[in-house]
Formats: C-alpha cells, structure tokens, sequence
C-alpha cells in the first residue's frame, strides 16, 4: 500500500492542520447523533496538535461532550500476581498526560455542558486487558487514531519490534530501547532505572482497525523512523510503525526537518 505522505514546515503547523481536521470530523460525529472515537497517545509528538486543537476551542467552544479518548497505553507496577496501574500523580503516568495535557485544557475553553466527560478517557484494565479491543467494538470502533513513532526501534505504543500483526490489547515487558525513548520524552524519570519495566498497550490490530490514522514525525530523531516506513509497504514487525500502511486510511505527516534528514540517509 502507498500510503500517502505530506511534508510541513514545522510541529505546529502539523498541529494547525490535523486540529482542524480532528474538530472537523468531531462535528460531524455531533451532527449524526453519535460518539467521536478518539485513539491518543501520550509524549512530545501529539503536544502541538493537541495544543492546537485549545487554541480552535477558545475561538470555537465546539462541543465535545460526546467525544471519547482512546488511550493507547499506560505504565504498570507490580502488585501481588498481578499488575496495577502506574501513580496518577505521576507526572510521566499516561492519566496525568491525557487529563491535564488533554482534558483540563481542552475542557477549559468551553462551556460546562460541551466539555468532555470524565468516564470519556478511557484506559486498559490490567486485570483484563482484552476486554479493551470489545469495549472499542462495541462502541463503533475507533474513528480516528493518532500516531507517534519510537525513535530507536519504531514502538508504536508499547508495541516492541516482532509484535505479531494480529496482536491485541496485551501487558507488555518493555524493552531497554523503548524505556530510553520514554526516559527522552518524560525526563522526570530521572533515570533509566526509574522507568517501568512492563505497561499494558492496545496491539497492533487495534490500530489498524481504525477507520482513519495518521502517524505524526516530526524533528531530527524520527528520521530513522520516517525511512523505515517509507521504505515498506506493509507492516514490518521489525518496525512496529510500518503499521500505518495496514491502516484503511492512513497518512502520514513530517516536518522538513525529519523528511529532509530522513532523505540523506
């Protein structure tokens, strides 16, 4: 599959498109009676688009009270024979992210009865990680998944290199190359050793059974990642991020920097 690419001048102005296009299709699903399924990972890749997408709500004040984020993964601490949820208060921990980089900002530039829902973000249970893949099914499927690569290895996700095409919503042991890229995107770890060993993460095929995705690069560290992809043409387990050619609409969107760099390799 030749999955489209679109080059931008730089992170924000990635932010200002994929903002209008997201708000766009949020009032269509408004429109039609029905909830907006929102996949959202956490890190430094989404920031300007979700920053963008504050900025339109403080001109707009659309509603999105049916709006639902998907979150792609959260870290995992041991507990007993099982796992739990990694502190809330963590400000590395993917609930703090998607309620205080996502929701608290989002909700706070419209009114009371158009803001998102607190039982909208939801999370895999560790004590049932599968239940996520039917929870998404039964509530229509993902309508638009947004997307970042690891820079080492091309994790998607958790999703490590040699995930299985057909993977679901599974614990994970993280791998050394992941934990450093995350230890890069939240250096309130401090250290290599403070980052999680393990985190529960939708699977491949719960991406790709999205009904449009786009996978976001941008700056000098994704140029690897932006070649790898490019140079497929189907999901390659070696690079999870290959992914986004199994995706029904899929696109993918760079910055001149990670393009230009991706070029001269």
């Amino acid at each position: 599959m030749n999955t489209p690419l679109v080059v931008f001048d730089s992170p924000e102005a990635i932010g200002e498109h994929l903002a209008t296009r997201l708000l766009d299709r949020i009032a269509e699903s408004r429109d039609a009676g029905r909830r907006f399924l929102l996949g959202c990972p956490t890190g430094r890749t989404p920031r300007p688009v979700y920053n963008s997408v504050a900025r339109r709500l403080s001109k707009t004040g659309q509603d999105i009270s049916h709006l639902v984020l998907v979150m792609m993964d959260e870290y995992l601490e041991k507990s007993g024979d099982g796992f739990v949820y990694a502190p809330e208060e963590a400000t590395w921990s993917c609930h703090h992210f998607s309620r205080v980089e996502i929701a608290d900002r989002w909700n706070s530039q419209v009114l009371a009865k158009h803001r998102l829902r607190p039982d909208s973000i939801w999370f895999p249970d560790p004590a049932d990680p599968h239940s996520y893949d039917g929870r998404i099914r039964d509530a229509g499927g993902i309508d638009f998944f947004l997307l970042a690569s690891g820079a080492s290895d091309g994790h998607v996700a958790f999703n490590p290199p040699g995930s299985a095409r057909d993977s679901g919503t599974r614990i994970i042991d993280l791998s050394e190359s992941t934990r450093r890229d995350n230890l890069q995107t939240f250096p309130a770890f401090g250290s290599l050793g403070a980052v999680p060993t393990h985190g529960i993460s939708v699977g491949i095929q719960t991406i790709a059974a999205a009904r449009e995705a786009v996978m976001v690069l941008w700056g000098r560290s994704k140029a690897v990642s932006l070649q790898r992809i490019r140079g497929a043409s189907r999901y390659d387990p070696a690079w999870p991020a290959t992914l986004i050619h199994e995706c029904e609409r899929g696109e993918i969107l760079a910055d001149a920097e990670a393009a230009e760099r991706a070029e001269t390799r």
